[in-house]
């Protein structure tokens, strides 16, 4: 199993961005390239090697799903697991996500400091 270091995270909102930062390089000692958009994190991506993606669901101009599917067609990312994270708490919402490919789907609000325990979880189970 390769080792988790470098981590895409694309979220609208300004404030999340900021406390997954703070958890995920201080607690979790991850490199983290945030991007408040499909588009912005489209655009970075072939210049990026991330391990791993977190996507917000429910974002403006492009959703997660959109966004998903987009990066899914750079070189590169085919294969990169995709965590989405969503405030809609619905099993259907849930089972849709996993369908289309999610590794997994993480519920907001999170908590901060148990964020990078539960990604490396989920990296230890979709790299296995």
């Amino acid at each position: 199993m390769a080792d988790l270091r470098e981590i895409m995270h694309i979220e609208d909102d300004a404030d999340i961005r900021q406390i997954a930062r703070m958890s995920l390089e201080l607690v979790g000692g991850f490199s983290v390239n945030q991007f408040e958009g499909g588009q912005p994190a489209l655009d970075a991506a072939p210049s990026l090697k991330p391990d791993l993606i977190l996507l917000d669901v429910m974002m403006p101009d492009m959703d997660g799903e959109e966004t998903f599917h987009r990066l899914r067609e750079i070189p590169g990312y085919e294969a990169v697991p995709i965590i989405f994270v969503t405030a809609k708490a619905s099993r259907a919402d849930f089972d849709r996500l996993r369908e289309i490919g999610a590794a997994e789907v993480i519920l907001k609000p999170f908590d901060p400091m148990s964020l990078p325990d539960q990604i490396r979880e989920i990296w230890a189970r979709v790299t296995a």
